[in-house]
């Protein structure tokens, strides 16, 4: 089989090029240069591109760059902007999955002539008995990334491959330590590629987007003081929201940067029955009922039900309150085993 490897860099897209070629199937490696400023972290960096092009003169497989900035721009970090400037949460590294790993890869391998895309994704594609494909945990719960992937459908599953999903990450990197990988140690990628380290969010965004000084607020309406930057609050904050020590402890309920207000209370005001998901996508067929429901990438799945709307959205009622999901994060459902995708969306 021709398979296209995404390379990002890593140890684990490293040994899944590995895997892939020891399995005697045709490998490319590709690195896809999605970020044109600066970058210290995440996968976008320049020293990153190097070690997928080493790692592949390594194992003696072809290596090929596409860029992508364009679409990374559009679909991943406008709307990231855009949502700060709303008072919005958003998951950019899901959206990039969405719109650029698993859309325009995709789209590439196929007018290539390959016959799947693979990733060092930790997750497993299955199949069902009478044939629909499943997208699934990886092995290694401490590294399972199918929260990230849940908008990937039956189309897609069709043709892509997860090499190192069925393996523990320490296995990964003994593979890639037996035979001197150059990024068998080196650490994972754990932050947003396009916000370095040294400036932050507050670096990047400020050349963006204005930043509005905010009116601290408790659920009676009552000022208790005053945040630099609404457009930097998000729900379920209790640090740098401008209010004294030595006091109750307060979390961010709420953020309106229409009004320039953010709304302070308890720990238990931030309980909520339910969530209502919108831009809802489905591995497979729609589902309701029982089911477990995720709402960050090392979360605990909750217990709840999935009542779908005619609108397309889902009502989500947990068995039990839970605190409030951050308006704009990913919300992923489960089966009740708690193994297998069954669709996501996003916090309304």
């Amino acid at each position: 089989m021709k398979v296209m490897c995404a390379m990002s860099g890593g140890v684990d897209s490293s040994v899944a090029a590995l895997l892939l070629r020891d399995a005697g199937h045709g490998v490319v490696g590709v690195t896809m240069k999605l970020w044109g400023g600066d970058s210290d972290t995440g996968c976008c960096s320049v020293s990153d591109v190097d070690d997928a092009r080493r790692v592949a003169q390594q194992l003696g497989i072809d290596h090929l760059v596409f860029n992508f900035g364009d679409d990374f721009d559009e679909h991943v970090v406008g709307p990231y902007v855009d949502a700060h400037a709303r008072g919005i949460t958003p998951n950019p590294c899901i959206e990039c999955n969405r719109s650029v790993k698993f859309a325009r890869l995709a789209e590439r391998a196929e007018l290539l002539g390959f016959d799947a895309v693979a990733t060092g994704h930790h997750a497993n594609v299955g199949r069902t008995p009478d044939g629909r494909w499943t997208l699934e945990r990886g092995d290694d719960p401490a590294k399972d990334q199918s929260y990230v992937l849940h908008m990937l459908d039956q189309h897609q599953l069709a043709t892509t491959l997860f090499p190192v999903g069925g393996m523990q990450k320490s296995r990964v990197r003994e593979l890639a330590a037996s035979i001197d990988l150059r990024t068998a140690g080196k650490p994972d990628s754990q932050d947003v590629c396009f916000i370095t380290s040294t400036g932050g969010r507050v670096s990047f965004l400020g050349e963006r987007i204005p930043f509005h000084r905010g009116t601290v607020v408790d659920t009676a309406g009552t000022k208790l003081g005053d945040v630099e930057s609404v457009e930097l609050v998000t729900v379920g904050q209790r640090k740098g929201i401008g209010l004294p020590g030595g006091g109750p402890k307060r979390y961010v309920l709420d953020v309106d940067t229409t009004a320039r207000v953010v709304t302070v209370g308890a720990d238990a005001e931030l309980l909520r029955p339910g969530v209502t998901v919108r831009a809802v996508t489905w591995v497979d067929d729609p589902c309701r009922g029982a089911a477990l429901v995720q709402s960050s990438a090392h979360g605990v799945a909750q217990p709840a039900r999935l009542e779908p709307s005619g609108s397309g959205d889902v009502d989500v009622v947990f068995d039990s309150p839970q605190r409030r999901i951050a308006p704009g994060q990913s919300v992923v459902f489960y089966d009740t085993s708690d193994t297998r995708v069954l669709g996501g969306g996003i916090a309304v």
